[in-house]
């Protein structure tokens, strides 16, 4: 067990990098302060503490995926994305058949039930689909698409442990019951991979819904006469948008656009991560169909983008370039902003006292090299 810094540059919330000890029992943070304490880990002066990220959309990586009913595929995608710095994420599914969902959602329960601290620790469940449209399914597979359906979620929730968290879905389907569902069960209805008029969407949010999914990407798009999708997500202050900063997804001036609109305090960095992540260009798989990577970008065969080989603390590097921010500030993009729209801000997304002990150990150009998730060292460099 970690059992924590000495003398450290550490991020803490309303104060910046500031020189503290850290002390860890129990995998909770029980004392932050000035004094040395002798025996905890010392850092070179280059390095700095931050709050571990949490990566709320990712599929895969290391060529595992989360639809891939086995222990293996789970424990392969915690332990590669900790060296992202990550140290808690959602496992997230895809559109595809009932059966492929449930046996899927019930290996992922078992890995959570299990407990595992060798890697990234998989706090929930993100269901991106089967909720979804034809129009913007996006990579996903249209046969499996089904509307809105509150029994159809009650049965995936239950087969899941009730460990779903997050669930994408296509408002204009049938989504208004479902959404007011969620929220009375403390589940983010995020939507995405939807055709849904600004009207829709607006009432949507006025519904219950938090959280757009990969902002920009499978969505109504914005028109000056109707703007769509995107355009309600930007024009609201009461939803949280995801967005993928690998400059392929979105351009730099999308990026500046969101943040120009929904503040630094509403947006959250995602990977989108899928099996090839880490790994060499070359053929891979997504929901059953074939995605081939060239140059790091992940396509179907017709060119369709299919998820991305991200790596967090590079979305991160990237946010940093483009947006202008403070590097605290783009800190929080995986940090603060995603536990406060997850409802676990109590435990995570900063350094606290009795919060988790989850860090990442970073240089300024967010290269990682430690990453402890709830007192235990996942990755070293």
């Amino acid at each position: 067990m970690f059992k924590g810094f000495n003398q450290a540059n550490v991020y803490v919330e309303g104060q910046g990098f500031v020189k503290k000890t850290i002390l860890i029992d129990g995998g909770k943070i029980v004392a932050i302060q000035d004094e040395a304490i002798p025996g905890l880990l010392s850092l070179p002066e280059n390095l700095l503490v931050v709050p571990g990220f949490i990566d709320k959309h990712i599929h895969g990586a290391g060529n595992e995926d989360a639809m891939y009913p086995n222990q293996k595929a789970i424990e392969t995608i915690a332990r590669v994305i900790a060296s992202e710095g990550v140290t808690s994420f959602l496992v997230t599914t895809m559109t595809q058949s009932r059966e492929k969902i449930d046996a899927a959602l019930s290996n992922i329960k078992t890995y959570i039930e299990a407990n595992h601290t060798t890697g990234s620790k998989a706090i929930g469940i993100h269901l991106e689909g089967p909720f979804i449209c034809k129009k913007y399914k996006g990579a996903q597979i249209e046969e499996a698409i089904v509307p809105c359906d509150v029994e159809t979620f009650k049965h995936y929730q239950e087969v899941s442990g009730n460990h779903i968290m997050q669930v994408t879905l296509a408002y204009e389907e049938n989504g208004k019951e479902l959404v007011s569902y969620l929220k009375s069960k403390g589940v983010v209805a995020s939507i995405g991979h939807c055709d849904a008029t600004s009207d829709q969407t607006l009432e949507g949010i006025e519904a219950g819904i938090t959280s757009a999914t990969h902002t920009y990407n499978a969505m109504k798009p914005i028109h000056h006469r109707e703007i769509g999708t995107v355009g309600a997500v930007l024009l609201s202050d009461h939803i949280y948008a995801e967005i993928i900063a690998d400059l392929v997804h979105v351009s730099p001036n999308a990026i500046k656009l969101l943040l120009k609109c929904k503040g630094k305090d509403k947006i959250v960095a995602i990977t989108d991560g899928i099996e090839a992540k880490h790994l060499s260009d070359g053929l891979y798989h997504l929901g059953g169909q074939e995605v081939i990577v060239k140059n790091a970008e992940a396509r179907l065969e017709d060119g369709t983008l299919a998820g991305s080989t991200l790596k967090m603390n590079v979305a991160l590097k990237n946010l940093l370039r483009v947006t202008g921010l403070s590097f605290t500030d783009v800190v929080d993009l995986a940090t603060k902003n995603p536990a406060i729209n997850l409802n676990i801000a109590a435990h995570k997304g900063n350094i606290a006292i009795g919060k988790d002990a989850d860090f990442a150990v970073v240089d300024h150009e967010f290269n990682v090299y430690y990453t402890i998730a709830e007192g235990h060292m996942i990755y070293q460099k």
